[in-house]
């Protein structure tokens, strides 16, 4: 079952990877689910916090704009 507006994209470096990974991360907020990406309990989010990527702050409070293709492609 395919999701409606689905699209495909290939990672084409690192900083596209982090990119993407932070989009993910911070839909949940985008989309007023959670006030902040550590709050979304099915994240990875709280696996990158522990592993010293991001603080656990980050995201919350704050409006983050990705590039237009990110998340759109």
């Amino acid at each position: 079952m395919w999701q409606r507006r689905f699209w495909e994209h290939q990672i084409r470096d690192e900083d596209d990877f982090i990119r993407h990974v932070e989009y993910i991360h911070y839909n949940p907020v985008k989309h007023g689910l959670v006030n902040a990406p550590l709050d979304w309990e099915y994240s990875s989010f709280r696996r990158y916090v522990e592993a010293g990527r991001y603080l656990a702050d980050w995201g919350a409070g704050v409006a983050i704009s990705f590039p237009q293709n990110v998340g759109q492609e």
